[in-house]
């Protein structure tokens, strides 16, 4: 992987990342901004970074006009690098950039993907094993991102009241969704195996989930607890790479589901370019469907939509009115 190439440099082993983690950023964050950091200073071909503050400005428009016209990234992959960058420049070397005016990728507009409900429920029992089959339940169900749902702990999840309490959710947000009643059992089974597994980490010393710095000060044992164990964790013990030498148990990979997902579109022969974010699009799609069509106000419905999906702006969730008005004019 890029990103761990790139923090075998002495400058961002030693100065870049302790920089990430003060901030408490998310590892995937950290693993994000290092490969950028990490191509920005190759770039430039510098061997002494702090030599990027002069002309920081001009530095960072040649790279994003680079990223823009001769790799033709996307407008979101540029932002991304961008964000990088700010703050590379803001905490580490200590430089406000005033403006930068480079070539900007352009962005293009995606219509989501829907698939009717018959297709979503084949794909899912299509699935190889019942631990995949409710994480794609989750996602179609509850309105889950794949990284929601992989980061899901035990206590995240409340069967008696049917919902899902997302945490540190895109924006590092916090949101409530909707928990299908269909799923309780398997949760339930789930969240037993949990327990049995954490049991038996804990004997060999290896029980203590990965807990945030500031909450494992605040909440003194969480880490060994089971409600803080990941709901769907990896089957191997492996390092921590925020903690060299402490060997913890993770949560699954994202690319499990999505490597299995993509073999059930196959198997299913579904002609549409179905992946994991797809049946969150499918939930959106289909619950405004339903909502509305047991009477509720247009405006009401889609409100409780963007609370479900986390959407900042409610025009975000418009498009899934459009596409369920179009469904139904081809209906007619």
């Amino acid at each position: 992987m890029a990103g761990k190439r790139y923090s075998e440099s002495p400058f961002i082993r030693n100065v870049v990342i302790p920089k990430i983690r003060v901030r408490q950023l998310g590892y995937r964050t950290e693993e994000t901004y290092v490969n950028w950091i990490g191509q920005f200073i190759a770039y430039h071909k510098v061997k002494a970074p702090e030599a990027l503050r002069e002309g920081a400005e001009r530095k960072v428009e040649q790279f994003l006009t680079y990223l823009a016209a001769e790799r033709e990234v996307s407008a979101s992959t540029q932002n991304v690098a961008f964000s990088a960058l700010m703050f590379f420049y803001r905490d580490v070397l200590r430089v406000e950039l005033a403006g930068v005016h480079a070539l900007r990728a352009r962005e293009r507009k995606r219509v989501p993907v829907i698939v009717d409900r018959e297709t979503v429920l084949r794909l899912v029992e299509a699935l190889p094993d019942e631990t995949l089959r409710l994480m794609a339940g989750l996602l179609y169900g509850s309105g889950l991102r794949l990284r929601e749902c992989v980061r899901l702990r035990v206590k995240d999840v409340d069967t008696r009241r049917f919902r899902v309490t997302v945490r540190e959710a895109k924006g590092d947000k916090d949101r409530v969704t909707i928990l299908p009643k269909r799923l309780a059992g398997a949760l339930a089974r789930q969240s037993a195996f949990v327990r049995q597994l954490h049991r038996a980490d804990l004997v060999r010393g290896h029980g203590a989930a990965y807990v945030p710095p500031a909450l494992a000060r605040k909440y003194t044992g969480a880490a060994q607890k089971t409600g803080w164990q990941w709901l769907f964790p990896s089957k191997s013990i492996s390092e921590d790479p925020r903690a060299p030498g402490v060997w913890r148990r993770h949560h699954i990979s994202e690319s499990s589901l999505q490597k299995a997902l993509k073999g059930a579109v196959r198997s299913q022969g579904v002609d549409q370019r179905v992946s994991c974010h797809t049946l969150r699009h499918c939930f959106a799609a289909h619950l405004l469907e339903d909502l509305t069509a047991r009477g509720e106000n247009v405006m009401a419905a889609l409100e409780q939509v963007r609370e479900y999906l986390g959407h900042a702006n409610i025009r975000t969730t418009m498009v899934y009115l459009h596409l369920t008005r179009k469904a139904e004019a081809r209906d007619r």
